[in-house]
C-alpha cells in the first residue's frame, strides 16, 4: 500500500510539473485555450498513462497496459466530465463537435477493429501513431487559423524557455519513477485479492493514471476555464488511445494480448461512451449539471458491472439486463430526441433573416 499511496503521489506531483510547465510554453505560443487543452495541457496529463503503460509492457503486464488505456478512457468522459459539469455547465466548442469528437469516436473504433483478433501487434502500433500524427497535423492547421493571444502572452513571452524545459524533464522522469511504483503495486494487490491484472488494468490503474486529468479539469472548471476542461479530456483520450496505446505496442517484445472479455465488454462500452459524447455535446453545445449526473451514474453502472461479475455475484446478470433492455434504450431514445431538437433549433436559427 506504501508503494501505492507513495506511486500515486509522485503521478499527480509529476503531471503538475508538466501541465505547468507545458501551459507556460503554450502561453509564448498564443494559442486557444482549447488547442492549450487538446495539446499541450492533454500531453502533460497523459504522462502518467504513458509512463504506466510502458512500464507494463516491459514488464509483460499486457493485461494492465491495454486494460489501463480502456478504463481510462471510460473515467475520463463519464467522471472527469461528470464531475466538471456539477461545478459548472462545461461550453462545448464548435470544433469539438465538428472535429475533434469525431476522431475520438474514430480512433476508439480503430483499436476495436485492430483488436478483434485478440492481439495488437508492431504494425497495428504503427497505424495508431500514424493517425496520431494527422490529428496533430489538423490541430497545428486549426491553431493557425484561429490563433489569438491568451491573457498574460507578454509575460509568458518574457518567460525563460530554460526554466520551462528543465520543469519538464523533471516532470517526465519524476513519472517514470512513480510509474515503476504504481505497477508493482497493482500486480501486487491484483495477487493478494485474487483479481486479474485485466480488472485491475480497467480500475485502480485507470483511475490513478486519470487523476491528473480529473485535477486538472476540475481546476479549470472552477477557474472557468470550460475549453480547457473539456478538451484536456478529450485530447487526453486521443492521445491514450493513438499515443500511448501505439507506442506501447510499438516496442512490446511480443504482440499485445487482449482479454477476450476487453472484447466483449470493455471495448464496446468505451466505444459506446465515444459516441455517448456526440449527441449530448451537440445539444445545446454544452454539458449541463443533469448530463453531468448521467455520465456519473453510468460509470457507477459500469464498475458495479465488472466488480459484480469478477467475483461472481448474481447482481452481475440481473444488472447486464437492466442495462441492455431498459437503460441504454431509453437513453438512445432520450439522446436522439435531444439531438433532434437541437438540430431544428439551429436550422430554424438559420432560415431566420
Amino acid at each position: 500500500m506504501i508503494e501505492l499511496f507513495s506511486g500515486l503521489f509522485l503521478l499527480i506531483a509529476g503531471a503538475e510539473l508538466m501541465v505547468r510547465a507545458a501551459v507556460r510554453l503554450a502561453a509564448r505560443l498564443q494559442v486557444r485555450p482549447l488547442i492549450i487543452g487538446l495539446t499541450i495541457v492533454a500531453f502533460g496529463s497523459s504522462a502518467p498513462q504513458m509512463a504506466v503503460s510502458l512500464q507494463a509492457t516491459l514488464a509483460q503486464n499486457a493485461d494492465i497496459a491495454v486494460g489501463s488505456v480502456i478504463g481510462s478512457s471510460i473515467f475520463n468522459i463519464l467522471v472527469t466530465l461528470g464531475l466538471s459539469a456539477l461545478i459548472i455547465p462545461l461550453r462545448v466548442s464548435r470544433q469539438l463537435v465538428r472535429l475533434d469528437i469525431p476522431l475520438m469516436i474514430g480512433a476508439s473504433l480503430l483499436v476495436f477493429v485492430l483488436a478483434w483478433n485478440e492481439e495488437l501487434s508492431r504494425f497495428d502500433g504503427m497505424m495508431l501513431l500514424a493517425a496520431l500524427v494527422l490529428y496533430l497535423g489538423l490541430l497545428l492547421r486549426q491553431s493557425r487559423h484561429s490563433a489569438r493571444p491568451p491573457s498574460g502572452a507578454h509575460e509568458a513571452r518574457q518567460a525563460p524557455w530554460f526554466g520551462s524545459l528543465l520543469m519538464i524533464v523533471a516532470g517526465l522522469a519524476i513519472l517514470v519513477f512513480a510509474g515503476h511504483l504504481l505497477l508493482g503495486a497493482a500486480v501486487t494487490v491484483a495477487t493478494d485479492l485474487g483479481l486479474s491484472e485485466r480488472i485491475i488494468g480497467l480500475t485502480v490503474v485507470a483511475v490513478s493514471t486519470s487523476l491528473p486529468e480529473l485535477a486538472t479539469s476540475l481546476i479549470a472548471a472552477l477557474r472557468g476555464q470550460r475549453d480547457i476542461a473539456v478538451g484536456n479530456v478529450i485530447g487526453s483520450n486521443l492521445l491514450n488511445l493513438l499515443g500511448v496505446l501505439g507506442l506501447t505496442t510499438l516496442i512490446a517484445p511480443s504482440p499485445l494480448s487482449v482479454s477476450p472479455n476487453a472484447l466483449d465488454f470493455d471495448l464496446p462500452v468505451m466505444l459506446g461512451v465515444a459516441v455517448l459524447c456526440l449527441p449530448v455535446f451537440y445539444s445545446g453545445y454544452r454539458v449541463t449539471r443533469a448530463e453531468g449526473l448521467l455520465f456519473l451514474g453510468l460509470y457507477l453502472a459500469y464498475g458495479l458491472h465488472v466488480v459484480s461479475f469478477t467475483t461472481g455475484m448474481p447482481l452481475a446478470g440481473k444488472l447486464e439486463r437492466l442495462m441492455l433492455f431498459f437503460v441504454l434504450p431509453a437513453l438512445g431514445a432520450f439522446l436522439l430526441f435531444t439531438s433532434l431538437r437541437a438540430w431544428r433549433r439551429q436550422h430554424h436559427k438559420r432560415e431566420l433573416p
